[in-house]
């Protein structure tokens, strides 16, 4: 009687074992630059995330809260979507930005009035949005992966419509006076 209840676990050990080998091989499958860019750009779209939020916590002017909910909706939405893509391939990304964006954002938000919406468009809105359209850009062009470039193909457009955005945020917030 105790060989059936052994067979099950035998059966469920070895179904797991070759769920983990297959996991195991797809991560082995994607490039060191497929694993940084998800890695990257996880980390990329949770600061964005978390600047924006303090940015609509923080800033009085309708421009910027307007643009900052903007980010974290359709940066939320990516991150889901990524970190899906991540899970799939087997490579764990952080559910938080990096610790050089914590330190940024911290800094951020200890400004006030049009200094804090200067900065957050500046910093935030046109620096990050320029480094991650790069960063995009690299794995559209020379990704291994196909399902991670595809990815990177997808939500390069929003990203370029977000640093255009982000130029005209600028633009506003420059133009106020210094507070």
């Amino acid at each position: 009687m105790q060989s059936k209840p052994l067979t099950l676990l035998s059966a469920a050990t070895v179904a797991l074992a070759v769920g983990l080998g297959a996991q195991a091989a797809d991560t082995a499958k994607l490039s060191h630059q497929d694993k940084s860019f998800l890695k990257d750009a996880a980390e990329g779209g949770n600061a964005e995330v978390q600047a924006s939020k303090v940015a609509i916590s923080q800033s009085s002017s309708a421009d910027v809260k307007s643009f900052a909910q903007q980010m974290v909706d359709d940066h939320g939405k990516a991150g889901s979507e990524l970190k899906a893509l991540a899970d799939q391939k087997g490579v764990k990304v952080s559910d938080d930005p990096s610790t050089v964006k914590k330190a940024e954002i911290k800094m951020l938000s200890g400004r006030k009035g049009s200094s804090f919406d200067q900065h957050y468009a500046d910093s935030i809105g046109v620096k990050d949005h320029e480094d991650t359209v790069k960063l995009f850009q690299k794995e559209a062009d020379k990704g291994t992966d196909a399902d991670v470039k595809a990815w990177a193909q997808k939500t390069l457009p929003t990203l370029q419509h977000h640093l255009e955005m982000a130029r005209q945020l600028k633009s506003k917030t420059d133009a106020e006076p210094k507070s």
